[in-house]
C-alpha cells in the first residue's frame, strides 16, 4: 500500500548505497546472495527463539534486497543491458526467504509460547495465491504489451499488503514472538484481501 511513495523516499538512498558499493568483487547477484543467506539463517535463528538475531539477519537480508536492484541499474547504465538472469534470481530468493522466515517463526513461537501454526498456514495460503497472481499478471502483460514498468523485473500489481508492510510485519513477530501468532492472524487476511485486490485489478487491467 506504501511502496509507491517508500521507494520514492528511499530511492535517493539506495541509490547513494549502491554507488558506494560499486566494486569490481561486489555483484547485484552477490547481494541477492546475501539477501537468500541472510533470510534463510533469519528463519532458522527464529525456529531457535534466538530472536535479536532472527531480526538482525532479517534486516540484513532486506537491506541486500534493497541494494541489489539499484546496482544492477547503475551497471545497465554504465555497460551492458541486463540479461533478466538477476532479476528472477532475485524473485526466486525473495519467495524462498518470505515463506522460510514464516515457517521458521511459526517453529518458534509454537515451541516457546504454545502458538496454533494455523495462522502461519494462513499467511502462507495467502503468499501463494499473490504470487501465482502477480507473476501470471506479469507474464501475461509483457506478451501482450502492457507491462507496468516500474524500475523492477516484473510488472507489480499494487494492493493493500506490499514489501513495506512485509518487512514491519516479519520485523515485529520478531520484537514480539510472544504475539507472533495474532500477528500472523490479522496479517494473514490482509493479505489474502491484497490478494483479491490483485486478482480483480489483474483482470480488469488485461481486459
Amino acid at each position: 500500500m506504501f511502496d509507491t511513495r517508500l521507494r520514492a523516499a528511499l530511492g535517493p538512498t539506495l541509490d547513494t548505497g549502491a554507488r558506494w558499493l560499486d566494486k569490481p568483487w561486489i555483484t547485484p547477484n552477490r547481494l541477492t546472495t546475501l539477501n537468500l543467506s541472510a533470510g534463510l539463517a533469519s528463519a532458522g535463528l527464529a525456529a531457535t527463539q534466538h530472536w535479536v538475531l532472527a531480526l538482525l539477519m532479517w534486516l540484513l537480508c532486506r537491506l541486500a534486497d534493497g541494494l541489489d536492484g539499484p546496482l544492477a541499474r547503475r551497471r545497465e547504465r554504465e555497460s551492458s543491458p541486463a540479461s533478466g538472469q538477476g532479476g528472477f534470481f532475485d524473485i526466486c530468493a525473495d519467495f524462498i526467504v518470505y515463506g522460510a522466515t514464516v515457517i521458521g517463526v511459526a517453529i518458534g513461537a509454537s515451541a516457546a509460547f504454545d502458538a496454533s501454526l494455523l495462522p502461519f498456514m494462513l499467511v502462507l495460503f495467502a503468499y501463494y495465491i499473490n504470487g501465482a497472481a502477480f507473476l501470471a499478471f506479469s507474464s501475461i502483460a509483457e506478451k501482450d504489451g502492457r507491462t507496468l514498468d516500474d524500475g523492477r523485473s516484473l510488472s507489480f500489481l499494487g494492493g493493500l499488503a506490499e514489501g513495506g508492510e512485509t518487512v514491519l510485519v516479519h520485523s515485529l513477530w520478531l520484537i514480539l514472538p510472544m504475539f507472533a501468532g495474532p500477528i500472523a492472524l490479522v496479517w494473514g487476511l490482509l493479505v489474502c484481501l491484497s490478494a483479491a485486490q490483485r486478482i480483480v485489478a489483474g483482470y480488469h487491467a488485461l481486459r
